[in-house]
């Protein structure tokens, strides 16, 4: 069982199809009734509030009648397309047959547990399981306080982690709460080359921002620093990827002090990035990998994989969860690993993510609004700029283009000046140039408006 390769080629032409201006009157509708009630939506409905009545593989279908191009995964969520008949029946299984049942075992979480190892390198084998990123990101930091007896933890500039009291300390706090960030937790400056914190150049660099964490860890920890926090590419502040050696830096300066190296891959997991994990670019272990989105392409399944000389650790966190590990989550994580292999999805990834970014640097020519196109596999973006060689971020720019684009079919996400791309790992490269020229022409039209 595959999504249909045949129909996607047949029917990218026609796609995408509008037909009446969106967001349309029964989506206008529908969000004001919501809206009522429900508060605090993202920036992309913010921006452009549609609302969604079905989708299929690589297309998405409002209540409208129009039928956009999916760009955007459901931010990094459906991999594997809309309703992969794998996924949809695995977990029709199960949601007729067993709901939940705590943390007890049951066959298909076994397989899930077992097909999810299998795909780890080296000790990583100790596995709990979630809900949501994070939920699994603030369950493998006490595990990592745990293992190591300490409590501090330090991330990165422009990292997201979620929500929840310590992953949302990992981030920029001052987004997501009125209140300081928790105890303990501290923020160094990323490997951000385009906007380097030290105002320095790659590779002369030698890079020098690791240095400094060193330096900060020293100075601002008080010995107590339990692990660092990363995502491998930074997905929320527009699909950052880092130079080539600052992976691996890290890997170094955490050996050296004995720190946990937590790999938050929630995002960048499960063959998004042209690898089954986006470590695995730069041939290094974490100690511990959180994953999430993709892993049960759209159904709440999210875990944490920790290396075996820690497990015994998990045994005293109440690492349990009420929902997390439910056989439906487990049924949709099963048939998400099953597909990524049947279908050769780590390699679709790869080939779909490179010409997609080939086309981004020829767009990028032609563009002075345009500063940097960036992206592994299918985890792409590019950030506009008033000035490409001042790089000033052009917020504006960036929620016009988005949202001309919507209009015309792509759905995708906005991130200020940031605009992220992530199709589906199945789209086909016809259907992803059409979305390309759609982007194409809306920076057009935006420069045009705003007189570049």
């Amino acid at each position: 069982m595959s999504y249909d390769k045949n129909w996607a080629k047949a029917n990218a032409k026609d796609l995408p199809k509008m037909i009446t201006p969106a967001p349309g009157p029964k989506s206008k509708e529908l969000h004001l009734r919501a809206e009522k009630y429900m508060k605090g939506y993202s920036s992309q409905v913010q921006l452009f509030p549609v609302v969604f009545e079905s989708g299929h593989g690589c297309t998405l279908t409002d209540v409208d009648g129009n039928t956009y191009i999916d760009f955007s995964s459901g931010i990094y969520v459906t991999n594997l397309g809309h309703c992969h008949p794998k996924v949809v029946e695995y977990i029709q299984k199960w949601v007729g047959k067993l709901m939940n049942c705590h943390d007890y075992t049951t066959e298909v979480k076994t397989l899930f547990l077992e097909k999810l190892a299998s795909t780890m390198p080296g000790t990583l084998n100790g596995i709990q399981m979630y809900c949501a990123g994070t939920e699994a990101v603030e369950a493998a930091m006490r595990a990592a306080r745990a293992a190591t007896k300490k409590h501090e933890f330090f991330s990165f500039y422009g990292d997201f982690h979620g929500k929840t009291m310590s992953a949302v300390s990992l981030t920029e706090v001052a987004n997501y709460t009125t209140g300081p960030r928790a105890v303990g937790h501290h923020l160094a400056p990323s490997g951000h080359c385009f906007h380097c914190y030290f105002d320095k150049k790659y590779p002369e660099c030698n890079i020098y921002c690791v240095d400094a964490l060193e330096k900060q860890i020293k100075m601002e920890g008080t010995d107590n620093v339990a692990g660092i926090v990363l995502e491998p590419i930074q997905g929320w502040n527009g699909s950052i990827v880092f130079p080539d050696g600052y992976i691996q830096k890290i890997r170094k300066l955490c050996d050296k002090l004995g720190i946990l190296m937590i790999v938050d891959e929630v995002l960048t997991g499960c063959a998004r990035t042209g690898k089954m994990y986006c470590f695995e670019h730069y041939d290094i272990i974490p100690d511990v990998v959180t994953l999430g989105k993709g892993l049960g392409n759209g159904f709440p399944c999210t875990a944490f994989v920790i290396k075996e000389e820690y497990t015994d650790v998990l045994e005293k966190i109440s690492a349990s969860t009420s929902y997390g590990g439910n056989p439906m989550a487990a049924a949709a994580g099963l048939a998400s690993l099953e597909v990524i292999e049947e279908e050769d999805l780590v390699t679709k990834s790869a080939k779909l993510g490179d010409f997609i970014l080939k086309q981004l640097t020829k767009m990028k020519e032609n563009h002075k609004i345009i500063g940097e196109v960036r992206g592994k596999g299918c985890l792409l973006g590019m950030e506009l700029v008033k000035d490409q060689n001042i790089k000033e971020p052009f917020i504006e720019a960036g929620n016009k283009v988005y949202q001309k684009a919507f209009s015309k079919g792509l759905a995708w996400i906005p991130a200020k000046q940031n605009l992220r791309m992530s199709p589906p790992l199945i789209m086909e490269e016809e259907l992803a140039a059409k979305a390309l020229e759609i982007i194409d022409e809306s920076i057009t039209e935006v420069e045009k408006e705003l007189g570049y």
